[in-house]
């Protein structure tokens, strides 16, 4: 204690030497850190000029790709992020880029509703941004078609929650960015899930991630208010919502259809095309013996489960964090942060079969389904979090559309999600 002591009084004592120091050390740091995010670019571009050498076919076209970029993503660096450590890639990997930028939120939406048809997409920005580029892609009349189009994704934003599945996890900025390029000039896809949740009156929007309603979402978006208090903010937040709020239990709702098996896939060779004398042959086969038409097998009565729910937390995500891994059904998850009353309440009055899934992690019960309804109280429903955004909460409609989109992943982060638990 007494050399710390000693330690101190000699830095108060020679405070202009301390403080001069203190810049220097500072300075050097950053320098250093600038050098190493140099040195991870160079050894990028250096790969990159393989895909630049590339001969080009006197039949083929250079490769086009849009960049829908939000410029105020990471408190405005978005645009300088991009223009360092993403353009340069691409320009010596030798594709056509043109960069659209975003003035204003939800701009990109009817960006996408007016884009002419691509080679690739690239979504330079954070979980708001491709939010909003997936919504206005999915409500064009041509969407069928459009979104077999292939998506980059490029964290530039605060928040880049499917970054994690798509490409390596590092907390280095620039080796974050130039894998994510480097991913999309290598051509592998993966193919990803998609919620479209849809209310009465507005048009549908689209997720990538899920859902969130309740008491925990809404301290999470109160922290920011808190910033004064440093790091004791998260624990102010839920003790001031705790004390203006109690009980914070949320009454839903829910009914749900049971998840779809989910169909084999489909082989990726093309079938031959059969020769022309065989196409004649069937052609006037068809013609003089028309094949009869059977009528359509009575479908069964979609089968609800209805519940009603007494939550901390509700939230309706999709297998995204790991679109690796191989499942039998193709669905969505609910998950019921149980309240303090009764754990597990929800789906547990005995009407439950046993073959259906139901798994509790954290005393949050968990179960599978396809489409889901959910109805919440005309006063006092709040607001949900969609891939991280703030929407008016309101009675919606969750439906699974699975695999509809395919983005761009790393090999490496597609090996390491495969042998995953």
């Amino acid at each position: 204690m007494a050399r710390v002591m000693k330690v101190l009084r000699t830095l108060r004592n020679h405070w202009k030497k301390s403080t001069f120091a203190v810049c220097v050390l500072s300075y050097g740091g950053h320098w250093l850190y600038g050098k190493h995010c140099g040195l991870k670019l160079t050894v990028a571009l250096v790969y990159t000029q393989e895909f630049g050498r590339k001969l080009i076919g006197p039949q083929e076209e250079v490769k086009k790709a849009t960049v829908i970029l939000n410029p105020a993503a990471s408190r405005g660096k978005a645009n300088s992020l991009f223009e360092k450590n993403a353009a340069p890639i691409l320009h010596l990997a030798g594709v056509e880029i043109k960069v659209v930028k975003t003035d204003y939120e939800g701009q990109a939406k009817k960006l996408m509703e007016l884009m002419e048809q691509t080679d690739m997409l690239i979504v330079a920005g954070g979980d708001g941004t491709l939010q909003e580029v997936i919504t206005g892609l999915l409500r064009r009349t041509d969407e069928v078609s459009f979104s077999k189009t292939p998506i980059g994704f490029i964290p530039l934003g605060s928040h880049n929650s499917l970054s994690q599945s798509l490409h390596l996890v590092t907390d280095n900025r620039v080796k974050c960015i130039t894998s994510a390029t480097l991913s999309i000039l290598k051509g592998e896809t993966l193919p990803l899930d998609v919620l479209q949740i849809k209310g009465d009156k507005e048009q549908p929007v689209f997720a990538l991630l899920g859902l969130r309603w309740g008491s925990f979402r809404d301290v999470a978006s109160s922290i920011s208010k808190y910033w004064y208090l440093g790091p004791l903010k998260t624990q102010a937040a839920h003790w001031f919502s705790t004390l203006w709020e109690w009980p914070q239990t949320r009454h839903a709702s829910l009914a749900y259809l049971p998840p779809v098996p989910r169909p084999p896939d489909l082989p990726a060779e093309k079938l031959s095309r059969p020769n022309l004398l065989y196409r004649i042959y069937r052609r006037l086969q068809n013609y003089w013996n028309p094949p009869v038409e059977e009528p359509p097998a009575d479908e069964e009565p979609a089968h609800w489960e209805e519940k009603q729910i007494s939550t901390l937390e509700l939230t309706i995500y999709t297998h995204n964090r790991n679109p690796v891994k191989r499942r039998p059904d193709d669905s969505l998850v609910l998950s019921v942060e149980p309240d303090t009353v009764g754990i597990g309440q929800f789906i547990r009055d005995g009407t439950k079969k046993a073959e259906e899934p139901l798994v509790c992690t954290d005393n949050a019960v968990q179960t599978e389904a396809s489409v889901c309804h959910l109805n919440l109280p005309r006063e006092g429903a709040g607001f949900y979090d969609i891939d991280n955004e703030e929407f008016e909460a309101m009675p919606v409609e969750v439906r699974l559309l699975p695999r509809k989109l395919r983005f761009f992943c790393s090999k490496e982060r597609k090996e390491e999600l495969a042998h995953a638990n």
